[in-house]
């Protein structure tokens, strides 16, 4: 079982798009997968036709040590949720006082891990206590970077964080790759940022690059995974392709 966390400081640069369509691409080639909204935003969770204000149960109850996540969780057509609400947003200053804080969603993990081949973590676009106990509870972390000039701006605190979350809490975590999003080979600035990318991490960055296309702007508007709203294309043939080296990447 591995538990990945997507995540980027920065907003808009598809992490809830990739966390959603490599869910469902590892759905389809046969793997077990639970997603989990991490963000206040819930975006994940409202892009699936869960709207959170309807919801009595989510992850704040789950954080709060309300419920457990086998009453929290919910399916869809190709896996479960854990799904998010705007009250997310309160529990960055409700738990502060609570001891071991950055460990709860890990906890709270152990119940259902072995139900699932994968857990999907989508972080918010921050490096606040929420994101610090996805990074606990994740073995792994997946960077979602847009193909463009500023991707790399701030990337250096994530990288601070990531290396104090290794040496106090979670000394196992690791970069399993970054994947480049938003990218049109027809522009020469997003080639030029890709290999500068690649230049600077190596084989860290996922071969496979998320064109920039419009049916992954449309699939949310719709509720639907890139799958279910056009399987035939580039969307889907990207996240596919992003889903098996992932798989492959252990």
């Amino acid at each position: 079982m591995r538990k990945i966390a997507f995540t980027n400081q920065k907003g808009g640069v598809g992490k809830t798009t990739t966390t959603i369509n490599t869910g469902a691409g590892l759905s389809k080639i046969g793997y077990k997968v639970l997603l989990v909204d991490m963000d206040p935003q819930a975006n994940l969770t409202y892009s699936l036709k869960i709207h959170s204000s309807k919801m009595k149960r989510n992850i704040y109850h789950v954080l709060k040590g309300e419920l457990p996540v086998s009453e929290v969780v919910m399916p869809h057509s190709d896996f479960d949720l854990l799904p998010a609400s705007i009250e997310l947003s309160a529990a960055e200053m409700e738990l502060v006082n609570e001891p071991a804080r950055e460990q709860i969603l890990r906890s709270a993990l152990k119940e259902v891990e072995n139900d699932y081949d994968f857990i999907l973590l989508d972080c918010p676009p921050n490096l606040g206590l929420l994101t610090l106990n996805a990074f606990t509870a994740a073995d792994e972390l997946v960077i979602v970077l847009q193909s463009e000039y500023l991707a790399l701006h701030g990337l250096s605190k994530l990288m601070d964080l990531i290396k104090i979350v290794q040496k106090r809490l979670n000394p196992d975590l690791k970069v399993e790759g970054i994947v480049c999003t938003l990218f049109d080979k027809r522009k020469n600035l997003n080639r030029e940022v890709v290999g500068h990318i690649r230049e600077h991490f190596g084989s860290k960055v996922f071969k496979t690059l998320i064109r920039d296309n419009i049916a992954l702007a449309e699939a949310p508007s719709h509720h639907k995974t890139i799958f279910e709203y056009d399987s035939e294309s580039y969307g889907a043939q990207d996240y596919m392709n992003l889903a098996k080296e992932i798989r492959n990447g252990y």
